[in-house]
């Protein structure tokens, strides 16, 4: 769910600096604060962690050699240990692959939280110390037994403001092509569109799980005729929008922000009916790097000012609610998790993904694809 999210914050970083907008050094605090590494580059082969170093595996890119990191550097120099960045790409079948065969090459990894939960239950997971994790630096709702949460995402609505006089304010409007006409725009890949499809439909946010899919998927399949697209990508949903394929879409929050900024406010967003999406980090079972020097070095990103060199680059909301105020006036209306912002929206659960993604994926894709 949110590994494509990831890879998406990659591209993010390198658009920006390649238009000018991100100095080199700030890219590569984007990039450390975003994979939490020192040394070696996205996109890297596995390396066997040793004694004095750990190897964070991430969703991966172009090859960089981050020296200066916003997480990985401050780290080594407080603990004399190393964090190495690994590109490879943490799924579930990977980090499987890793602890049954004995002899696991990763530490930490950026999993989804709800993956790392079902993981964990099959022993594939360590426990998250939260006598050296502190549990007060994390969000309330938003702490897991296997995964440490550390950076949230929404889906919002985003639309073209050249063509309506009043703005969409609900997930109702967005499904309302009457008061609103022009085509949509939904995410590929299930993750937040069954919560928007019911509370479009007059679901209560308390009442949304378990979700009901099968009036989800309705709701979605009435609508299709409406849908210019299904993105799958970052990019390709802040395209969708610029070129005018569609006037209103269900996107990542980054990627809203950035259109915003980029025409001056002409395509922008709300807040409202927002989902949020909880990012993770894990530890791998038996992981060579040992259990207290990975505890460690969780415990270290959930510093607010390392957290809001990550919301700058790429609008990251902050895990640890004590960043938020780190955060200049003028630029907190991007956070999503402001206090002004958070109680516009509603949050993914965790337990229901972990128990239900994968059949539901298979029978949305099944209805989009149809």
């Amino acid at each position: 769910m949110h590994n494509n999210f990831q890879k998406d914050l990659v591209d993010i970083l390198k658009e920006r600096s390649a238009k000018g907008q991100i100095s080199r050094r700030q890219l590569m605090q984007g990039f450390a604060a975003l994979m939490g590494t020192s040394a070696i580059g996205l996109g890297a082969t596995p390396a066997r962690a040793e004694d004095g170093r750990l190897v964070f595996v991430n969703w991966g890119g172009d090859a960089l050699d981050a020296m200066d990191a916003a997480f990985g550097k401050p780290f080594a120099e407080e603990t004399g240990i190393k964090v190495f960045y690994d590109g490879s790409g943490p799924t579930e079948g990977a980090i499987t692959a890793q602890v049954q065969g004995g002899r696991p090459t990763w530490d930490l990894v950026d999993a989804e939280p709800f993956s790392a939960q079902a993981l964990g239950r099959k022993g594939m997971m360590q426990p998250i110390d939260y006598d050296i994790v502190d549990p007060a630096k994390q969000r309330e709702g938003f702490q897991w037994e296997y995964s440490s949460s550390c950076y949230f995402y929404s889906y919002v609505i985003a639309y073209d403001a050249t063509k309506y006089d009043t703005p969409p304010t609900s997930l109702a409007d967005f499904f309302d092509v009457e008061k609103f006409p022009g085509k949509r725009s939904m995410y590929k890949w299930g993750a937040g569109m069954w919560e928007a499809a019911l509370l479009a439909d007059g679901v209560a946010p308390a009442d949304l799980y378990p979700l009901d899919l099968d009036r989800a998927h309705a709701k979605i399949e009435a609508f299709k005729e409406h849908i210019g697209a299904f993105w799958g990508g970052g990019a390709e949903s802040q395209s969708l929008l610029l070129n005018g394929d569609v006037s209103m879409a269900l996107i990542w929050n980054t990627r809203a922000g950035l259109l915003h900024k980029d025409t001056e406010g002409e395509i922008t967003f709300t807040w409202d009916g927002g989902i949020i999406g909880p990012g993770g980090i894990g530890v791998l079972k038996d992981n060579p790097g040992g259990t207290e020097a990975a505890m460690k070095y969780i415990a270290a990103t959930q510093e607010p000012e390392r957290q809001v060199v990550l919301f700058e680059m790429l609008g990251n909301g902050p895990s640890n609610p004590a960043a938020d105020a780190l955060i200049a006036e003028e630029d907190r209306w991007l956070n999503p998790m402001d206090p002004a912002n958070l109680p516009k929206q509603v949050a993914l659960n965790t337990d229901w993904y972990e128990e239900n993604y994968s059949a539901a994926l298979d029978a949305y894709l099944q209805i989009i694809s149809a």
